[in-house]
């Protein structure tokens, strides 16, 4: 979510992320765009997360397991998830809280396409930072034929109106 302060007349500043306030249980917001995985950020996780296991990394390998080509790492495939997510939930979230649910129900290759969405599940005033609220969400991926790969539902500490670090301060 995306809209424009004005800082001064004339001139405007982006800004982006959801209040608390701007939150409404049952709301679902569609994460776009997509993102098409590459064999190149399977095998870059695979690095960075020193996760080696051949059915990631090796086609030949993939080739001849039951899914009969190479997968997407699952936690790829989760952290594009919320990454993708954050210009909807999270981008003036003071904090994670954490995830929990995770649920990979069918596998992502490379070459799939994922899509992702998220439904406000709860939200709630923080009982000990009274301008901020916790808010729940589940965030559901599917690549492109619709097909559910991955869930999880995300918690996250957001600020009341007027209270996000971009009312704070200037930069």
């Amino acid at each position: 979510m995306s809209k424009n302060k004005e800082i001064e007349p004339g001139r405007y500043r982006e800004s982006y992320g959801r209040y608390y306030e701007d939150f409404v249980v049952g709301d679902i917001y569609e994460h776009r765009p997509g993102r098409t995985i590459t064999q190149t950020d399977n095998i870059w996780f695979s690095l960075l997360t020193m996760n080696q296991h051949p059915l990631h990394i090796d086609e030949e390998f993939g080739k001849g397991t039951e899914f009969g080509k190479t997968l997407v790492l699952s936690p790829l495939t989760v952290s594009l998830m919320v990454g993708m997510s954050v210009s909807d939930i999270s981008q003036k979230a003071i904090a994670n809280l954490g995830w929990t649910d995770i649920v990979l129900p069918h596998p992502l290759y490379v070459g799939d396409t994922l899509y992702a969405e998220s439904e406000v599940l709860e939200k709630r005033e923080s009982k000990s930072r009274p301008n901020d609220g916790i808010v729940t969400v589940q965030t559901t991926g599917k690549n492109q034929d619709g097909t559910i790969v991955a869930s999880y539902k995300r918690s996250a500490l957001i600020p009341k109106k007027g209270h996000a670090v971009e009312d704070k301060i200037d930069y």
